[in-house]
């Protein structure tokens, strides 16, 4: 007797990007494709500058902290900016490597971001279809044996946290020192959009699990002491944890803005609007 096979619950094409799904499941990974790539682009192309990334008194978060200035630079910050000084002699001269601030410091919150719990959701999903979408196949692949083989580097990601902390203090000192000029306070527009810039980027580090986890991870009963700091700051965290994929899309798209609005004041595209002129 022939048995009649009964159609799988759930079950969706196996091909890769089947799925029994009506709706444009696609848009998201291809926007985020874009803005990636977008980013990843010009922030690559703003590093090998080197150039026109201070316009007193506004320093592009790309090259915040300054640890060395080359002198005679266009758009380059004054030498007693720099916390060590001049550039060192021993620094390698040919183009994969350039005379370049930004070269030095962007590898330490470009870890940070590319380990994130969301931004690996995000790329995952976007750059490797690894699934494409929830309920969208990735088609046929080998065992998945998670981030225990090659992508054990992301556990980095606790880590990279202490280095981003440290960046959202020494962008709040860059915010706070673009409202002075030559000792005297003013405020331009300059002085706003860098200090938005270090809201945002905190908001983002602050939502970030493993903050969360550092905070409150280790307590059983966090709502037994609901009177104590440790319970206000986690559920702090846990605020902004909840519109953590928020703050990465904005907080990314302004450090990017904030480097192209200073670099247009430097090169005299446009004119900052402040109280000093």
């Amino acid at each position: 007797m022939t048995m009649r096979q009964l159609p799988v619950l759930g079950g969706h094409p196996r091909e890769l990007g089947g799925t029994l799904r009506t709706d444009a499941w696609w848009v998201g990974p291809t926007i985020t494709v874009i803005v990636f790539s977008s980013f990843i682009i010009y922030t690559t192309w703003a590093v090998f500058q080197a150039s026109n990334y201070y316009a007193a008194p506004y320093l592009s978060p790309l090259y915040s902290p300054l640890l060395f200035v080359k002198p005679g630079v266009a758009g380059a910050a004054p030498l007693d900016h720099a916390w060590f000084g001049a550039w060192p002699a021993w620094w390698p001269n040919f183009p994969l490597l350039p005379f370049s601030p930004a070269l030095l410091i962007l590898p330490f919150p470009g870890l940070f971001r590319f380990t994130c719990y969301y931004y690996r959701k995000a790329y995952y999903r976007s750059f490797a279809a690894s699934p494409p979408g929830c309920a969208v196949s990735p088609g046929e692949r080998p065992v998945y044996r998670g981030e225990t083989g090659f992508l054990i580097f992301q556990n980095l990601h606790r880590y990279a946290l202490y280095f981003a902390l440290a960046f959202v203090v020494i962008l709040a000192k860059d915010a706070v020192e673009s409202f002075f000029k030559d000792g005297h306070f003013g405020v331009g527009v300059g002085s706003l959009v860098l200090t938005l810039n270090v809201v945002l980027i905190g908001s983002y580090t602050f939502g970030c699990h493993s903050f969360r986890h550092l905070i409150g991870g280790r307590t059983d009963c966090m709502s037994c002491g609901q009177a104590t700091v440790k319970y206000r700051a986690w559920k702090g965290a846990s605020w902004f944890n909840g519109r953590h994929m928020l703050f990465a899309w904005l907080s990314l798209f302004w450090v990017g803005f904030t480097d192209i609005y200073v670099r247009l004041v430097a090169m005299g595209v446009i004119k900052d609007l402040n109280t000093w002129s």
